[in-house]
């Protein structure tokens, strides 16, 4: 009794930090949601509408179009980064010249505050004076201009994206290579299976949690994605890089339409949530189920 006492005492802090920071906040957030507020108008007063922000989300299409590019940006960004990151995990679990100089540069882009990143490829992607545009056309005749070019513009995102956050992912795999075991790969290439077979019948499925853990991360990271592209390209040129957090900055700031962002925000959460539990019934609960 007295040692769960002494837990929850020691727990207490940390509950009282995430309930102020976390819970209070959702709360506020969910009862603006039912309301139509500006609160710079010359009558601030907030207005219940019920759930009217919520029926007007199914039909704005600005934010079903932002749904869809964001979609599609997480989707090539995580498995982008999955891909890049495992090959890399897998290259520095070699011994091979230079490899403590190399892992400290790759892991750099992690130290970077996200609006930095987004100034810096800003610059490197500006016609006039970026070094990427610049050689491009030189090396290879090809005009790239963020500013006009939709195709241009959402690559570019990606590829900043894979620069930012694979590390995190190499990091990750790291750790949870190091950790397994040798005797199933040596009895495995006792039985002749190739390397192929080894990476789907062993590895994958002794990395799967972190794999899974990994997601969730980026998922949740890439979802509500703002800084980078607001510093990159503000949303443009059109929608084509108008993502769902750029979507609600654009309603809460410039429209100072706080009841319907905070609904848009609502939504976003609830649907982050929903993908993370169906990725965990679909790659984790049936491993789970036949351990049991």
């Amino acid at each position: 009794m007295q040692s769960n006492r002494l837990g929850w005492i020691l727990l207490a802090p940390t509950l009282v930090i995430l309930f102020a920071f976390g819970v209070l906040p959702f709360v506020y957030v969910l009862w603006v949601s039912f309301h139509q507020w500006n609160p710079f108008a010359v009558d601030p007063t907030m207005v219940f509408n019920g759930a009217d922000n919520f029926r007007k989300i199914v039909f704005d299409a600005d934010f079903l179009n932002s749904v869809g590019v964001t979609v599609m940006f997480v989707f090539f960004a995580v498995i982008s980064e999955l891909i890049v990151g495992y090959f890399l995990a897998q290259a520095f679990m070699r011994e091979f010249p230079g490899k403590a100089f190399f892992r400290t540069i790759h892991t750099l882009p992690l130290i970077m505050a996200p609006i930095i990143v987004g100034s810096v490829w800003k610059l490197m992607m500006t016609p006039s004076i970026g070094i990427i545009p610049h050689y491009m056309q030189q090396w290879f005749g090809i005009s790239v201009n963020i500013g006009t070019s939709p195709f241009a513009a959402f690559t570019t995102i990606i590829i900043m994206d894979i620069w930012h956050w694979t590390p995190l992912v190499t990091l990750t795999l790291i750790a949870a290579l190091v950790s397994l075991p040798a005797d199933p790969f040596e009895q495995a290439q006792i039985d002749g299976a190739n390397k192929r077979q080894i990476f789907w019948h062993i590895t994958l499925p002794m990395i799967a949690p972190a794999v899974v853990a990994t997601v969730f991360i980026r998922l949740m990271d890439a979802l509500r994605t703002v800084d980078e592209v607001w510093m990159l390209t503000g949303g443009g040129p059109g929608s084509a890089t108008r993502f769902v957090g750029v979507h609600i900055f654009k309603e809460v700031f410039p429209k100072t339409n706080y009841g319907y962002g905070s609904t848009i925000s609502v939504v976003v959460l609830y649907l982050t949530i929903v993908v993370c539990w169906l990725l965990y019934v679909t790659m984790l609960a049936p491993r789970n189920t036949k351990k049991g």
